[in-house]
Protein backbone atom coordinates (compact mmCIF):
# COMPACT_ATOMS: atom_id res chain seq x y z
CA UNK A 1 0.00 0.00 0.00
CA UNK A 2 1.35 3.43 -0.91
CA UNK A 3 2.04 5.59 2.12
CA UNK A 4 1.17 9.26 1.89
CA UNK A 5 2.43 12.38 3.61
CA UNK A 6 -1.04 13.77 3.98
CA UNK A 7 -4.74 13.26 3.34
CA UNK A 8 -5.66 12.55 -0.25
CA UNK A 9 -8.00 14.79 -2.17
CA UNK A 10 -11.46 13.46 -2.81
CA UNK A 11 -12.84 13.50 -6.32
CA UNK A 12 -14.97 16.53 -5.53
CA UNK A 13 -12.05 18.52 -4.20
CA UNK A 14 -9.95 17.59 -7.21
CA UNK A 15 -12.68 18.87 -9.47
CA UNK A 16 -13.04 22.15 -7.61
CA UNK A 17 -9.32 22.77 -7.49
CA UNK A 18 -8.87 22.03 -11.16
CA UNK A 19 -11.43 24.73 -11.86
CA UNK A 20 -9.29 27.18 -9.90
CA UNK A 21 -6.05 26.48 -11.83
CA UNK A 22 -4.51 24.29 -9.17
CA UNK A 23 -2.55 21.44 -10.69
CA UNK A 24 -2.73 17.98 -9.16
CA UNK A 25 -0.34 15.52 -10.75
CA UNK A 26 -0.96 11.84 -10.06
CA UNK A 27 2.39 10.77 -11.29
CA UNK A 28 3.35 10.01 -14.85
CA UNK A 29 7.05 10.16 -15.57
CA UNK A 30 6.15 10.15 -19.27
CA UNK A 31 3.98 13.26 -19.07
CA UNK A 32 5.10 15.31 -16.09
CA UNK A 33 8.90 15.22 -16.08
CA UNK A 34 11.80 15.23 -18.48
CA UNK A 35 15.11 13.42 -18.04
CA UNK A 36 17.28 16.47 -18.62
CA UNK A 37 20.75 15.02 -18.25
CA UNK A 38 22.59 11.71 -18.19
CA UNK A 39 22.78 10.71 -21.88
CA UNK A 40 20.46 7.71 -21.52
CA UNK A 41 21.32 6.84 -17.92
CA UNK A 42 17.83 7.88 -16.79
CA UNK A 43 15.02 5.63 -18.02
CA UNK A 44 11.26 5.32 -17.60
CA UNK A 45 10.78 1.62 -16.97
CA UNK A 46 7.12 0.95 -17.66
CA UNK A 47 4.41 1.85 -20.15
CA UNK A 48 2.31 3.76 -17.59
CA UNK A 49 5.18 6.01 -16.55
CA UNK A 50 5.07 5.01 -12.87
CA UNK A 51 8.65 3.74 -12.50
CA UNK A 52 11.89 5.54 -13.39
CA UNK A 53 15.53 4.69 -12.77
CA UNK A 54 18.60 6.92 -12.57
CA UNK A 55 22.10 5.52 -12.99
CA UNK A 56 25.63 6.71 -12.29
CA UNK A 57 28.92 5.53 -13.74
CA UNK A 58 32.37 7.07 -13.89
CA UNK A 59 31.43 9.17 -16.92
CA UNK A 60 28.17 10.72 -15.70
CA UNK A 61 25.20 10.64 -13.40
CA UNK A 62 21.63 11.43 -14.41
CA UNK A 63 18.56 13.37 -13.37
CA UNK A 64 15.04 14.51 -14.15
CA UNK A 65 13.01 17.67 -13.61
CA UNK A 66 9.33 18.52 -13.55
CA UNK A 67 7.85 20.17 -16.60
CA UNK A 68 6.04 22.72 -14.42
CA UNK A 69 7.20 25.23 -11.83
CA UNK A 70 5.26 25.63 -8.57
CA UNK A 71 4.86 28.33 -5.97
CA UNK A 72 3.86 26.23 -2.94
CA UNK A 73 2.72 22.66 -3.02
CA UNK A 74 3.23 19.10 -1.85
CA UNK A 75 5.60 16.79 -3.68
CA UNK A 76 6.21 13.15 -2.93
CA UNK A 77 7.79 10.11 -4.48
CA UNK A 78 8.73 6.59 -3.51
CA UNK A 79 12.43 5.77 -3.78
CA UNK A 80 14.64 2.70 -3.53
CA UNK A 81 18.28 3.69 -3.12
CA UNK A 82 21.53 2.29 -4.46
CA UNK A 83 22.31 -0.97 -2.60
CA UNK A 84 25.66 -2.27 -1.37
CA UNK A 85 28.72 -0.04 -1.41
CA UNK A 86 27.27 3.34 -2.36
CA UNK A 87 30.05 5.48 -0.86
CA UNK A 88 30.51 8.81 -2.63
CA UNK A 89 27.09 8.74 -4.31
CA UNK A 90 24.29 11.24 -3.71
CA UNK A 91 20.66 10.48 -4.59
CA UNK A 92 18.29 13.44 -4.44
CA UNK A 93 14.71 14.66 -4.52
CA UNK A 94 14.33 18.43 -4.15
CA UNK A 95 12.73 21.71 -5.17
CA UNK A 96 14.81 24.53 -6.62
CA UNK A 97 14.37 27.88 -8.35
CA UNK A 98 16.77 29.15 -11.05
CA UNK A 99 19.33 31.92 -10.75
CA UNK A 100 22.18 32.94 -8.48
CA UNK A 101 19.92 33.85 -5.54
CA UNK A 102 17.89 30.67 -5.66
CA UNK A 103 15.51 29.00 -3.20
CA UNK A 104 15.83 25.27 -2.56
CA UNK A 105 14.33 22.54 -0.36
CA UNK A 106 16.45 19.37 -0.20
CA UNK A 107 16.22 15.67 0.40
CA UNK A 108 19.72 14.27 -0.28
CA UNK A 109 20.70 10.67 0.47
CA UNK A 110 24.43 10.29 1.08
CA UNK A 111 25.73 6.83 0.28
CA UNK A 112 27.99 4.71 2.47
CA UNK A 113 30.16 1.63 2.43
CA UNK A 114 28.43 -1.74 2.74
CA UNK A 115 26.96 -2.40 6.17
CA UNK A 116 26.80 1.26 7.17
CA UNK A 117 23.66 3.43 7.02
CA UNK A 118 22.75 6.06 4.49
CA UNK A 119 22.65 9.65 5.77
CA UNK A 120 19.51 11.59 4.88
CA UNK A 121 20.58 15.23 4.50
CA UNK A 122 17.93 17.99 4.60
CA UNK A 123 18.44 21.68 3.97
CA UNK A 124 16.53 24.86 3.10
CA UNK A 125 17.98 27.66 0.97
CA UNK A 126 16.55 31.14 0.65
CA UNK A 127 18.01 33.64 -1.83
CA UNK A 128 21.07 31.44 -2.24
CA UNK A 129 21.78 31.01 1.46
CA UNK A 130 21.47 27.57 3.09
CA UNK A 131 23.40 26.43 6.17
CA UNK A 132 20.30 24.93 7.77
CA UNK A 133 21.31 21.27 7.67
CA UNK A 134 19.69 18.49 9.62
CA UNK A 135 20.78 14.90 9.00
CA UNK A 136 19.27 11.55 9.91
CA UNK A 137 19.98 7.84 9.81
CA UNK A 138 16.77 6.11 8.80
CA UNK A 139 15.00 3.44 10.88
CA UNK A 140 14.95 1.06 7.91
CA UNK A 141 17.21 -0.01 5.05
CA UNK A 142 16.24 2.34 2.16
CA UNK A 143 17.80 -0.01 -0.40
CA UNK A 144 15.56 -3.03 0.29
CA UNK A 145 12.13 -1.60 -0.51
CA UNK A 146 10.46 1.56 -1.75
CA UNK A 147 9.73 4.25 0.86
CA UNK A 148 7.80 7.51 0.52
CA UNK A 149 9.52 10.89 0.87
CA UNK A 150 7.48 14.08 0.89
CA UNK A 151 8.03 17.83 0.95
CA UNK A 152 5.10 20.04 1.94
CA UNK A 153 5.74 23.73 1.27
CA UNK A 154 3.20 26.37 2.19
CA UNK A 155 3.41 30.02 3.34
CA UNK A 156 3.67 29.02 7.01
CA UNK A 157 6.15 26.14 6.99
CA UNK A 158 8.06 23.42 5.19
CA UNK A 159 7.50 19.86 6.38
CA UNK A 160 9.75 16.92 5.52
CA UNK A 161 8.15 13.50 5.99
CA UNK A 162 9.32 9.91 5.56
CA UNK A 163 6.65 7.22 5.21
CA UNK A 164 4.12 9.65 6.66
CA UNK A 165 6.29 10.49 9.69
CA UNK A 166 7.36 14.14 9.94
CA UNK A 167 11.09 14.37 10.61
CA UNK A 168 11.56 18.11 10.25
CA UNK A 169 9.49 21.28 10.27
CA UNK A 170 11.00 24.57 9.09
CA UNK A 171 8.64 27.36 10.09
CA UNK A 172 8.28 30.77 8.50
CA UNK A 173 10.17 33.01 10.96
CA UNK A 174 10.33 36.20 8.91
CA UNK A 175 9.15 38.12 11.96
CA UNK A 176 12.54 37.24 13.47
CA UNK A 177 14.42 38.36 10.37
CA UNK A 178 14.85 34.84 8.98
CA UNK A 179 14.25 34.64 5.21
CA UNK A 180 11.67 32.13 4.01
CA UNK A 181 11.20 30.84 0.44
CA UNK A 182 7.98 32.45 -0.75
CA UNK A 183 8.60 34.53 -3.86
CA UNK A 184 10.39 32.28 -6.32
CA UNK A 185 8.61 29.43 -8.09
CA UNK A 186 10.51 26.16 -7.93
CA UNK A 187 10.82 23.14 -10.16
CA UNK A 188 11.03 19.60 -8.82
CA UNK A 189 14.30 17.76 -9.44
CA UNK A 190 15.81 14.36 -8.77
CA UNK A 191 19.33 13.16 -9.50
CA UNK A 192 22.02 10.56 -8.87
CA UNK A 193 25.54 11.94 -8.95
CA UNK A 194 29.04 11.53 -7.55
CA UNK A 195 30.38 13.63 -4.68
CA UNK A 196 33.12 11.47 -3.21
CA UNK A 197 35.05 14.52 -2.03
CA UNK A 198 32.47 15.16 0.71
CA UNK A 199 29.48 12.80 0.68
CA UNK A 200 30.73 9.89 2.81
CA UNK A 201 32.55 10.60 6.09
CA UNK A 202 33.59 14.00 4.79
CA UNK A 203 35.26 12.47 1.76
CA UNK A 204 37.28 9.80 3.57
CA UNK A 205 35.40 7.01 1.80
CA UNK A 206 35.77 7.14 -1.98
CA UNK A 207 33.55 5.75 -4.71
CA UNK A 208 34.34 2.17 -5.73
CA UNK A 209 33.82 2.43 -9.48
CA UNK A 210 34.16 -1.34 -9.87
CA UNK A 211 30.59 -1.47 -8.47
CA UNK A 212 29.24 0.85 -11.18
CA UNK A 213 26.76 1.42 -12.62
CA UNK A 214 24.94 2.53 -9.48
CA UNK A 215 21.15 2.65 -9.88
CA UNK A 216 18.32 4.20 -7.82
CA UNK A 217 14.61 3.79 -8.54
CA UNK A 218 11.72 6.27 -8.28
CA UNK A 219 8.02 5.42 -8.51
CA UNK A 220 4.57 6.91 -7.83
CA UNK A 221 5.67 10.49 -8.37
CA UNK A 222 2.94 12.85 -7.19
CA UNK A 223 2.68 16.64 -7.00
CA UNK A 224 -0.24 18.66 -5.65
CA UNK A 225 0.70 22.26 -6.19
CA UNK A 226 0.08 25.68 -7.63
CA UNK A 227 1.45 25.92 -11.14
CA UNK A 228 3.37 29.08 -11.94
CA UNK A 229 2.46 30.39 -15.38
CA UNK A 230 2.64 33.84 -16.97
CA UNK A 231 3.85 35.38 -13.73
CA UNK A 232 0.92 34.11 -11.66
CA UNK A 233 0.15 31.31 -9.25
CA UNK A 234 -3.26 30.42 -7.82
CA UNK A 235 -3.44 28.75 -4.39
CA UNK A 236 -6.88 28.52 -2.75
CA UNK A 237 -6.63 28.74 1.01
CA UNK A 238 -8.85 25.66 1.41
CA UNK A 239 -6.27 23.36 -0.15
CA UNK A 240 -5.28 20.83 2.57
CA UNK A 241 -1.52 21.21 2.18
CA UNK A 242 -1.76 25.03 1.93
CA UNK A 243 -2.51 25.29 5.66
CA UNK A 244 -1.04 21.96 6.75
CA UNK A 245 0.93 21.89 9.98
CA UNK A 246 2.34 19.20 12.21
CA UNK A 247 -0.45 18.23 14.61
CA UNK A 248 0.02 16.89 18.13
CA UNK A 249 0.38 13.29 16.99
CA UNK A 250 2.81 14.40 14.30
CA UNK A 251 4.81 16.34 16.88
CA UNK A 252 5.19 13.15 18.93
CA UNK A 253 6.38 11.23 15.88
CA UNK A 254 8.79 14.00 14.91
CA UNK A 255 10.23 14.08 18.42
CA UNK A 256 10.72 10.30 18.23
CA UNK A 257 12.49 10.55 14.85
CA UNK A 258 14.72 13.41 15.93
CA UNK A 259 15.63 11.95 19.31
CA UNK A 260 16.52 8.53 17.94
CA UNK A 261 17.73 9.09 14.39
CA UNK A 262 19.01 12.66 13.98
CA UNK A 263 22.80 12.63 13.65
CA UNK A 264 23.42 16.32 12.93
CA UNK A 265 21.51 19.51 13.72
CA UNK A 266 22.90 22.91 12.80
CA UNK A 267 20.93 24.37 15.71
CA UNK A 268 23.14 22.56 18.24
CA UNK A 269 26.49 23.06 16.49
CA UNK A 270 28.24 25.47 18.85
CA UNK A 271 31.59 24.90 17.16
CA UNK A 272 30.19 26.12 13.89
CA UNK A 273 28.32 29.00 15.53
CA UNK A 274 30.53 30.09 18.46
CA UNK A 275 28.69 33.41 18.79
CA UNK A 276 25.33 31.71 19.09
CA UNK A 277 23.11 29.56 16.94
CA UNK A 278 20.95 31.18 14.23
CA UNK A 279 17.87 33.03 15.41
CA UNK A 280 15.48 30.53 13.82
CA UNK A 281 16.79 27.85 16.19
CA UNK A 282 15.44 29.69 19.20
Amino acid sequence: MKLSCGTRFTFLVLFLFAAQSVAVYAGSFHKDVQIHWGDGRGKVRDRDGKLLSLSLDKSSGSGFQSNQEFLYGKAEVQMKLVPGNSAGTVTTFYLKSPGTTWDEIDFEFLGNISGHPYTLHTNVYTRGSGDKEQQFHLWFDPTKNFHTYCITWNPQRIIFTVDGIPIREFKNSESMGVPFPKNQPMRLYASLWEAEHWATRGGLEKTDWSKAPFTAFYRNYNVEGCVWANGKSFCPANSPWFTQKVDLEGQKKMKWAQSKYMVYNYCTDKTRFPKGVPAVCT
